[in-house]
């Protein structure tokens, strides 16, 4: 069916008039920072053999995904900030969705091949490069980006299908969940709402197999010194990127299906975009340049250069 809209009226923007000029920079800044470290560290993994391992390989996909993910909001974001009318395509309203919930769900795939990456590592040193070989690796980060990409693309067929009664997005971006709640007729998202349950369901299973690694991973870290360094290097920093990403998406969810009003506007605009401006710029330096290895060759290319 023929859309009835052909553009969405975006008002997160409305309250922020007398900012803008501040906003645009802090967002040009922080956008400036997410795409120069995580292409740093992308470069620096792939242009060095020594860093062809599972875990850096699983952290440079991370990086990949960050960078796709970000793309999808920080143009139109920064565009908007110099537009005194907030407007996006349907179309683009719709792809928008598609590669932010999409970006979303591979992080949590990439972020449970990370976790089972460590509990191998740590609590199974001797069968880690046989279990987990890189073509191996390769192959499941590549299902960690298609396989959500299909998922979503699922729920955003479905929601072009609905008869839309309104074009006011009360958001900052555009997300499947808000435009399914402009719907004429409730009755006609009963599919949606079943695709996106499953959905959630699926994605909440990566969460189980994140929480069983890191059960045995702790377990086995208590009674080793050594494991126990190892688990402060490359465990703490991926937890943190966890609970920051998860507490992010489970408010994004809760804010839609509820829509409470008990919490100040701007609070929910910030934290529904949180996880596409913190994690991004964290991860790669508590994560990436924590580690010694990239941090001493980044280091020593930056003093050949």
């Amino acid at each position: 069916l023929q859309p009835p809209l052909s553009v969405f009226l975006l008002s997160g923007l409305n309250e922020t008039r007398h900012y803008r000029p501040l906003f645009f920079f802090l967002s040009f800044l922080c956008y400036s920072i997410i795409i120069l470290v995580n292409v740093c560290l992308v470069l620096t993994i792939i242009l060095n053999n020594e860093f062809h391992e599972p875990m850096y390989i699983l952290l440079c996909a991370f990086c990949l995904n960050t960078i796709y993910g970000t793309a999808a909001f920080f143009p139109k974001f920064l565009s908007d900030l110099l537009s005194p009318v907030h407007v996006i395509s349907y179309s683009g309203c719709l792809l928008q969705a598609q590669v932010l919930y999409s970006f979303g769900c591979s992080d949590l795939s990439i972020l449970a091949l990370m976790a089972y990456d460590r509990y191998l590592a740590i609590c199974r040193p001797l069968e880690y490069h046989s279990v987990l070989p890189n073509q191996r690796v390769i192959t499941l980060v590549c299902l960690a980006w298609v396989t959500p990409f299909c998922i979503v693309s699922v729920s955003t067929f479905l929601t072009s299908r609905l008869k839309l009664c309104s074009s006011y997005l009360n958001r900052l971006i555009c997300m499947n969940g808000s435009i399914v709640l402009l719907a004429c007729f409730p009755a006609e998202t009963f599919v949606n709402n079943v695709v996106s349950n499953l959905t959630i369901i699926i994605y909440g299973l990566h969460s189980v197999v994140i929480a069983w690694s890191y059960m045995f991973l702790i377990k086995t870290c208590v009674s080793s010194l050594e494991n126990r360094k190892k688990f402060m290097q490359t465990c703490v920093p991926h937890l943190i990127s966890l609970i920051s990403f998860s507490v992010t998406i489970l408010f994004d969810v809760i804010y839609i299906r509820f829509e409470s009003n008990h919490l100040p506007q701007t609070l929910k605009y910030f934290v529904s975009i949180e996880f596409l401006i913190i994690p991004p710029i964290m991860n790669p330096l508590i994560y990436g340049f924590k580690l010694t290895q990239i941090r001493n060759k980044i280091i020593a290319s930056l003093k050949m250069n």
